[in-house]
């Protein structure tokens, strides 16, 4: 890995217009970011939606990339992807074709105006943790400790693994 690369983690999550396909073809634009490509992926799954209860469950995944961009040349292209998707902002945690978060980014600490990685939320999220587990078991996050740890801490209540989904 040249000095410039790194590994960053993505969370992808989609309850519009054909949610699976909607993250499967997300994890194939993803590879074909500028100077980044996808390392692993987990498997999708199914969990109950955070925001308003009358929307759609969300189907969701966690991808590991390489890339030498920058975190927030990484999240332009995250939203890019979003904006190809038809992703509209209205309704926080409201319906949505495709979300992408931009999760971990290395060993960083990021608090900017558009971005904070570790994501915020991430700790707390079994619809996050579990995938996140899933393709890097041994993770350290910056500021939250083991992932191991924090994965014992929630509930996986309503999360459920979408069976033959690994391959994209």
């Amino acid at each position: 890995m040249n000095a410039t690369e790194v590994v960053a983690y993505v969370g992808l999550g989609s309850n519009l217009d054909d949610p699976s396909r909607q993250v499967r073809v997300a994890l194939e634009e993803l590879n074909r970011l500028p100077r980044t490509r996808v390392l692993r992926h987990s498997a999708l799954y199914r969990s109950a939606p955070l925001g308003p209860p009358d929307q759609p469950d969300f189907v969701n995944a966690v991808a590991m990339l390489d890339t030498q961009l920058d975190a927030h040349a990484l999240l332009d292209g995250l939203q890019l992807i979003e904006q190809r998707h038809g992703r509209v902002r209205e309704v926080r945690w409201g319906p949505r074709t495709l979300d992408l978060d931009l999760l971990l980014f290395a060993d960083r600490q990021i608090d900017s105006v558009r971005l904070q990685v570790p994501h915020p939320q991430l700790h707390k999220r079994a619809f996050v943790l579990v995938p996140l587990h899933e393709i890097a078991a041994d993770l350290e996050l910056p500021g939250l400790g083991p992932l191991a740890e924090l994965l014992a801490g929630v509930s996986r209540a309503g999360l459920q693994r979408i069976e033959g989904t690994v391959d994209v």
